[in-house]
């Protein structure tokens, strides 16, 4: 199935003369449902067309949105279970046994037939292969090649390169932009340096570099940490609103209450404003309580937020909400000790160019890594200083990963895919890092995600790649990176509501991100991400608001400011049978700070297509 974009949707809606009044929001919602819902962008418009046409000609907004995916989407996807229950038993009872005995019986078969034929027609039989023994004579050539490093396509049966791909416009095209960088270029500092200072920002001690256990935690376990969670988070927006102290939720009162919980919906549903609960502590009775939102001006919410509320409880049992307090973020890095190291050196900006790619890196139709090989070469024209790249490398979702039409097993596609990026940089000189995701088909499917592991790398090579953990932070020359491969945009733009709301959606997730102070704050998290929540409240919390925060998503690029820390979403770098974006950031900083106070970094920031 090829991604779709909100491009491909607005074309397709213009083609049927359908007009939105918010046209960025309604075009994002109508891509939320295409990925849900695994739908085209000319399917959900047909879709939509037959339902608006049924019900008299509705208008194409949020509310007739969410009762089309009610009364429409939801119905079609019920009767699809079965099918793919059935499909799901047959591939599994192929185990590698039973594949082993039908090649074994094929042998015998040819062999047979071999006695009857002539000499010539045996030695042209084909030999039989298997994803983990392949046989191929072009393939064996090709894997052989040590010239055919950098040109990936071995990895698949298919060397046929992506026609649409390779037909794509506007390569080079910048299409988002932030700040200006004075008097500099979009260059690295090509290696003038004697090197870039790189670190995990928890310290090697704290920080998640081994894998672990998981599979084994209680729910004794999740509700401590989400306990801990709440009065962490209460205590801090208690000291800083000056709030004396909370009442419980459930407690009758005649007089204006301050209550303190996590947001919750009363049912297995999508929250709504009539399904918010708010769940308090034990140190505030452990109880649920309704919330009603009809006196609050403005307010965004999602299932797991802490929050503080005020507002009229006189039943106990609905708690009327007039007063919304927003989470505090975390305080920026600082390193005041330059200030006396640097005392008598001018005050001389030092530049950083970091890029940022995240995976898939080959196209939709195709197992060909076309887009790493162009992504090396801008890297070795560019000589960024770091290069941060996310995963997946190796894409549980595409097609040909589904079908096991591969022609090397997963850790051998990775480790190639790896070895590449690493050879093809060698004379560059820059920083390589690498986050996993839990699209890769052959590491850990959980949550926070080890580093990955390259144990064949050369001490020199060793040297200039870091392989972190998802989530992680890092410290690049005195600015702070918050890094992350799980979309969480995504994931909590589905469940997250608003009213009245001033900032744009992606910048009230962003704020909510910074303010519950972890990387992914959502409450239950949805289905395809195996959260061990002993290991999250360890390595998933924020130590500091970053300076940047890389996020990427499915959604729309973007780069913007969030409460003072520069956010980005590169895009992916393949989206379905074309490319995609990447990001790059350009970044000047103070080499001394003043009066041992933070100084922020200059940034400059651009997306640009593949």
């Amino acid at each position: 199935m090829a991604l779709v974009n909100a491009d491909s949707i607005k074309s397709e809606l213009e083609m049927f003369g359908i007009s939105c009044g918010d046209e960025d929001i309604i075009l994002d919602k109508m891509l939320e449902q295409c990925l849900c819902n695994r739908l085209q962008g000319n399917e959900i418009v047909l879709e939509w067309v037959a339902f608006s046409t049924t019900k008299g000609g509705l208008k194409l907004s949020l509310n007739t949105l969410e009762q089309f995916e009610h009364e429409v989407l939801n119905k079609k996807n019920k009767a699809k279970p079965g099918i793919a229950k059935r499909e799901e038993s047959l591939n599994r009872t192929r185990d590698i046994n039973s594949l082993q005995d039908l090649i074994k019986a094929e042998e015998e078969e040819e062999s047979l037939l071999d006695t009857y034929s002539t000499p010539a027609k045996g030695s042209q039989k084909r030999a039989l292969t298997t994803p983990e023994h392949p046989q191929s004579k072009r393939s064996a050539a090709l894997i052989a090649s040590p010239g055919l490093l950098l040109c990936p396509a071995s990895f698949s049966p298919s060397v046929t390169p992506s026609q649409k791909y390779s037909q794509r416009g506007g390569r080079g095209e910048v299409v988002s932009t932030f700040g200006a960088v004075q008097g500099t270029r979009w260059a690295g500092r090509k290696g003038q340096q004697n090197g870039v200072q790189l670190e995990l920002l928890e310290g090697s001690e704290d920080s998640l570099i081994d894998n672990y256990k998981y599979m084994f935690q209680r729910l004794r376990d999740v509700r401590n940490v989400l306990t801990e969670k709440i009065e962490e988070l209460g205590e801090e927006l208690r000291t800083n609103f000056n709030i004396e102290e909370f009442s419980p939720v459930s407690l009758p009162a005649q007089d204006s209450v301050t209550v303190l919980g996590q947001v919750c919906c009363d049912s297995n549903g999508k929250l709504n404003a009539q399904s918010v609960l708010l769940e308090a502590g034990p140190d505030q009775g452990g109880r649920q309580v309704p919330v009603d939102l009809s006196e609050l001006r403005e307010y965004s919410l999602f299932p797991g937020q802490v929050v503080v509320m005020e507002g009229m409880n006189t039943s106990g049992r609905k708690l009327v909400a007039s007063k919304l307090y927003e989470g505090v973020p975390l305080p920026f890095y600082s390193n005041p000790i330059k200030q006396e190291m640097d005392m008598d050196i001018p005050d001389v900006p030092e530049q950083l160019m970091v890029m940022v790619a995240c995976g898939p890196y080959t196209p939709s139709d195709g197992l060909i890594f076309d887009p790493l090989v162009d992504l090396i070469n801008i890297i070795v024209r560019d000589r960024p200083d770091v290069c941060i790249l996310l995963g997946p490398f190796v894409d549980s979702k595409h097609q040909q990963i589904e079908k096991s039409l591969v022609t090397e097993t997963f850790d051998a596609i990775f480790s190639r895919c790896l070895g590449s990026i690493v050879e093809g940089t060698k004379g560059v000189g820059c920083r390589l890092v690498f986050v996993p995701s839990q699209r890769d088909v052959h590491h850990h499917f959980i949550y926070p995600q080890p580093p990955f592991t390259l144990p064949d790398l050369s001490k020199d090579d060793a040297k200039r790649v870091t392989l972190v953990p998802d989530p992680c932070t890092l410290l690049i020359e005195g600015v702070t990176f918050g890094l992350t491969s799980t979309d969480i945009l995504f994931h909590m733009g589905a469940e997250e509501i608003s009213c009245a709301a001033g900032s744009d959606r992606f910048s009230r997730i962003l704020k909510h991100m910074l303010t519950q102070r972890n990387y992914y704050p959502l409450y239950p998290p949805v289905e395809e991400v195996n959260m061990d929540y002993e290991k999250f409240q360890s390595y998933g919390q924020m130590p500091l608001s970053p300076d940047m925060l890389i996020v990427p998503s499915e959604l729309r690029f973007f780069i913007k400011d969030v409460i003072g820390c520069v956010c980005v979403n590169p895009g992916r770098l393949t989206k379905g049978q074309v490319g995609g974006t990447y990001g790059r950031l350009l970044i000047q900083r103070s080499a001394t700070s003043i009066d041992g106070k933070r100084v922020s970094p200059c940034v400059a920031g651009q997306v640009v297509k593949i």
